[in-house]
């Protein structure tokens, strides 16, 4: 198991090496921002990184990553056990720089098409049993959900190229986001994170 382990892991950092060559959005920022190589049968997928985050080489490294690292703290596992045992990936990999309106740039469509060989490639590599979706723009490159309260607190099934991939969607959050610190997003909140935890994906990871 180690050393299938082992050729897995070299697979994945022959795979950021190319991915962090990638420059085919001429309007998003570079760097491109990935977590650590990890053999993980659970993959946490971002939306998009944020102005910090290439400076600081990881994601969600800023003020929502705090919360977000609070979160799965609750269900046993701290950031640095987290970032070493589970994969994170991301819908786009750079940052895409500020909104006019405020807050951060939406990627387009064609970007997201762009990006999305990237992780369909470590999808097909890590063969996830369980994939945690972050905010409504990652929740929606898996399943239709017009609203948050259709996704969070649920689990749904994905197949991919035969395999069942179960998806616990989580929002995102910003410290910009109100919904999951009010009503129902605190509940529904919750209730991901209780289908997380039960998760035997994730209970493999509490060692």
């Amino acid at each position: 198991i180690q050393v299938m382990e082992s050729k897995l892991i070299d697979k994945i950092r022959q795979h950021q090496h190319a991915l962090k060559q990638c420059r085919r959005c001429e309007n998003m920022i570079p760097p491109v921002v990935t977590g650590e190589p990890v053999a993980s049968k659970v993959m946490l997928i971002g939306q998009a990184p944020g102005e910090k985050e290439g400076i600081m080489g990881k994601p969600f490294a800023w003020t929502a990553g705090k919360t977000l690292f609070k979160w799965f703290a609750s269900i046993g596992l701290e950031e640095t056990e987290f970032r070493s045992r589970v994969y994170m990936a991301a819908v786009c990999r750079c940052f895409p720089g500020k909104s006019p309106k405020g807050g951060d740039r939406v990627p387009t469509e064609q970007e997201i098409r762009n990006c999305a060989d990237w992780l369909d490639a470590e999808i097909a590599l890590l063969k996830p049993q369980l994939i945690i979706p972050v905010g409504k723009l990652a929740i929606t490159q898996f399943i239709e959900a017009n609203r948050l309260v259709d996704a969070i607190g649920h689990e749904f099934e994905l197949d991919e190229q035969g395999e069942c991939i179960d998806i616990i969607p989580l929002p995102h959050p910003s410290g910009a986001s109100t919904w999951h610190r009010t009503e129902p997003g605190i509940s529904l909140l919750q209730r991901s994170l209780s289908l997380i935890e039960q998760h035997p994906a994730w209970q493999t990871l509490l060692y």
